[in-house]
């Protein structure tokens, strides 16, 4: 680039001082030959005044607007991957303003719409950062039956019609089984579609294992066809076996210590049960009880409205290994899209889909978890949440107070509010709200500069402009508030006050 800038200026010098006109030429046509430049781009080149041209300015697309709409809408979808979020935002958007929680600007709903997925992880880079990342925890490491249930492993399964399960235990006994009995989980995920169900089991025993079984069977959308275990005691039984005899159940197992033969609930058991439940000690009915009703609204909120990728091929080269997804759905979506199901299922998720409110669903699984903390913590009595009203509209600040483990803990501060120096904008403010709600996509040093020429005594030099970009930003985002929350009464503004203001603040200025 520096070499090309050098050409340029040498040329454009021995262009500017010939003065025939077939030397012009001559050295046009040495530019074009050296450049490769079409001859009208070369003539523009060379007649360009000298100097530092100054750069176009870029309109900017995704405004404060569009970020604090993506930051609900984020908080509301549990705060997935920018490439989930991006498949489920046109399904949550549909859902919360079905249910009254988000009315959105036309021009904020088809730009969030149009965002891609690497827009999503940028606008919500602050935000991550912010709140933190939750470490992730490590995995830890009859023979008669056993030989007679064939081995599936991950390879084998293919694509195989809704009904086929992989079933699978969680332990909630804090990192170390002693001290009697526990809760377990009972995890069961079709291949096919990723519906996930899950059961609280009060103990581990066989006939209870087989009784969850059953339960998750009658609640599941279509038919149970094919269950792939572990090897597992609590499975490897003659219970289980003739539970699936009787129900025409295809029962397969996984080779012993290779969890990827069963990489598909192991991936629910870290990112349903885990992420909802968590890692602490579970024991007794009223723990039981309440991871039930944890699951009984988590099961409605993850099968849809949670996308999750689909593993479309895998190959090796050598030490690399090439994956490709599909594009990310919610199980719901990709049931409807199976010829598999019949319309009478399908009927009955679209009914069942079109009363779900997903922000009740979500705060109905927060309540449960406090629940569940009080108790890992041997608490007396169990923590209720208060009356939230206004629930939905902590979304977009929610990020800002969240749980983090000690380790990752930062230092409390406390917030600076009070003033150590006059405000330098006191009297002026309104002035450059009346400037700012003419001319929206004025820059702050373009309102500086105007303020410099009107008020000399007040802002001789400029050297307020960082104090004003700070307040242009917190008006951008006040105003883009009220786009996203146009429904609320609270966000709107009393644009007679804002008038009386502004001529207070002209009036001021006029008699200086």
């Amino acid at each position: 680039m520096a070499t090309r800038r050098e050409l340029k200026a040498a040329i454009r010098e021995r262009y500017r001082a010939a003065t025939r006109r077939e030397e012009r030429q001559q050295i046009l046509s040495e530019f074009v030959g050296v450049t490769g430049y079409h001859r009208k781009h070369a003539l523009r080149v060379l007649n360009q005044a000298p100097g530092p041209q100054s750069p176009r300015p870029r309109g900017r697309l995704y405004d404060e607007a569009v970020r604090q709409a993506v930051t609900v809408l984020w908080e509301a979808g549990d705060r997935i991957c920018g490439k989930r979020l991006r498949a489920l935002i046109p399904v949550l958007i549909d859902a919360m303003e079905r249910h009254g929680h988000l009315k959105l600007d036309a021009v904020v709903r088809t730009r969030v719409l149009g965002a891609s997925a690497a827009t999503i992880d940028r606008l919500l880079g602050p935000q991550r950062e912010a709140a933190g990342r939750a470490r992730r925890r490590r995995w830890g490491a009859g023979s008669a039956i056993r030989q007679s249930v064939p081995v599936r492993t991950f390879a084998d399964w293919g694509d195989p019609p809704p009904g086929y399960c992989e079933c699978d235990m969680v332990e909630h006994c804090g990192g170390v089984k002693e001290g009697g009995n526990f809760v377990h989980t009972l995890t069961l995920t079709d291949i096919h579609s990723g519906w996930t169900e899950c059961a609280a089991l009060v103990i581990r025993e066989q006939s209870l294992v087989v009784e969850g079984i059953d339960a998750i069977a009658r609640r599941l959308p279509f038919a149970l066809r094919g269950l792939d275990t572990d090897n597992d005691s609590a499975f490897m039984n003659e219970t289980l076996q003739g539970y699936c005899a009787q129900h025409r159940i295809e029962w397969t197992r996984s080779r012993a210590y290779h969890k990827n033969d069963q990489a598909w609930v192991e991936q629910k058991n870290g990112a349903v049960v885990r992420r909802l439940a968590g890692y602490g000690r579970l024991s007794g009915l009223a723990a039981a009880g309440a991871v039930q009703r944890l699951y009984e609204s988590a099961r409605l909120y993850v099968n849809f409205f949670q996308p999750s990728f689909k593993l479309a091929s895998k190959q090796r080269n050598g030490a690399q290994v090439h994956k490709r997804y599909y594009p990310p759905l919610t199980p719901y979506q990709r049931l409807l899209a199976s010829d598999a199901v019949d319309a009478i299922a399908k009927l009955r998720l679209r009914e069942q889909f079109a009363v779900l409110d997903p922000v009740a669903l979500l705060k109905a699984i927060r309540e449960v978890q406090q629940w569940l903390v009080a108790l890992s913590n041997h608490e007396t009595h169990a923590a209720t949440s208060p009356a939230q009203p206004e629930y939905f509209n902590a979304f977009a600040t929610a990020w800002h107070n969240d749980y983090r483990a000690p380790k990752g803990r930062r230092k409390t501060i406390t917030k600076h509010w009070w003033r150590t120096r006059a405000d330098p904008f006191g009297q002026s403010l309104p002035l450059v709200e009346s400037w700012l709600v003419a001319e929206p996509n004025i820059t702050a040093k373009e309102l500086m500069t105007r303020l410099t020429n009107q008020l000399p005594d007040l802002y001789p030099t400029g050297a307020q402009l960082r104090t004003l970009q700070r307040r242009v930003k917190l008006w951008r985002a006040q105003w883009a508030r009220q786009l996203v929350f146009a429904a609320s009464s609270a966000g709107r503004v009393d644009l007679e006050s804002r008038s009386i203001r502004v001529n207070q603040a002209i009036s001021i200025i006029d008699a200086k």
